[in-house]
């Protein structure tokens, strides 16, 4: 079967803004990965929360960014990544992302769209503006 070219050369397309930067579609595999451009803001920082489904793993193209994470013993730790740097966040595990300096991240995912649970209130934290928690039953999987 022959291929069209925009196919194996996808357009780049605009998630749209977010309060934290922009988010950027460059390759959409349906059914099995998405591949995305994250700019994140220095300063700005995405919710708290975890997915149900979605599994997310992403490389420090530029920049200082703070992850917050949920430990083995649910204690919500700190580390620091510097470009070069990469993460990896299964289903389930809280997790958020700060930027300390304007970054780029290159993120690898699995194409479950609308799949987030925002947590603050857990831990005691007010939250702030972005998008919010879904259902399992609403979560898009292209």
């Amino acid at each position: 079967m022959k291929k069209k070219t925009h196919d194996i050369f996808p357009a780049p397309k605009s998630l749209g803004k977010r309060q934290w930067g922009s988010e950027i579609l460059l390759v959409l595999i349906p059914k099995i990965l998405t591949l995305k451009l994250l700019k994140i803001k220095k300063g700005k920082q995405g919710g708290l929360q975890y997915h149900h489904k979605k599994n997310e793993c992403g490389y420090l193209i530029s920049g200082k960014l703070q992850i917050t994470y949920q430990n083995e013993k649910g204690k919500l730790v700190k580390k620091i990544l510097t470009k070069g740097k990469t993460f990896h966040f299964q289903p389930g595990l809280i997790h958020q992302e700060k930027a300390l300096s304007d970054c780029q991240i290159i993120e690898a995912s699995s194409p479950h769209f609308n799949d987030r649970v925002r947590v603050e209130k857990k831990f005691g934290f007010k939250m702030k503006a972005g998008l919010p928690s879904t259902k399992k039953k609403d979560i898009k999987f292209l």
